[in-house]
């Protein structure tokens, strides 16, 4: 029996996207996990297929949720790299706060990513978000309050927003789920 996770082929190229958004060289990341240049570089060109303890510590020292480092399900080679089936998106986070995202970009080696959000009805975040991106989203159906900065605003189908490296908070005070799409770069999930 394996005890490995499933290695995509992207697992290597998320973590190398992950790392550089992060601004942490190869040495500054293996020194933090305790392994070797060589190991993360394998692991990074994967050549070496980490295991579920590396994994672990790998999501804890790039700050995701360690479902990140799991890949969709299998799709077909010649969809690979160009199209998400809507049953093999890959969930983020823990849905704690009422948030459920999906990753849309087939995997996170361009210069941006494409989130699928759900803001669960009477949800809010707890704690102020402040990551150095630029994101776009657009809101698909239902209403979301946002603050960003110091400036507050609700947003509605059809509206859409940015934020540019500045702090923010959503709250969804509203009796249905908002649902979003999200454009950030660099990637941070």
């Amino acid at each position: 029996m394996n005890n490995q996770a499933p290695l995509t082929a992207s697992l290597g190229a998320d973590i190398r996207a992950l790392r550089k958004a992060r601004n942490l060289t190869l040495n500054n990341m293996a020194a933090r996990l305790g392994r070797s240049v060589g190991w993360l570089s394998q692991v990074e060109r994967d050549l070496s297929e980490p295991s579920i303890s590396d994994l672990r510590q790998i999501a804890g020292c790039l700050e995701v949720p360690m479902s990140m480092l799991f890949g969709p399900s299998k799709a077909p080679a010649q969809e690979q790299g160009y199209v998400v089936r809507s049953g093999a998106r890959r969930p983020m986070g823990s849905g704690d706060e009422g948030l459920v995202e999906e990753l849309l970009s087939p995997d996170l080696t361009d210069d941006f990513e494409m989130v699928h959000s759900t803001f669960q009805a009477h949800s809010k975040m707890q704690t102020p978000a402040d990551r150095p991106t630029q994101e776009v989203g657009y809101i698909i159906s239902g209403k979301l309050d946002l603050m960003i900065g110091n400036r507050e605003f609700t947003v509605s189908a059809g509206d859409s927003f940015r934020i540019r490296h500045e702090p923010y908070r959503w709250a969804n005070p509203y009796d249905e789920p908002a649902v979003a799409i999200w454009a950030i770069a660099p990637p941070v999930y």
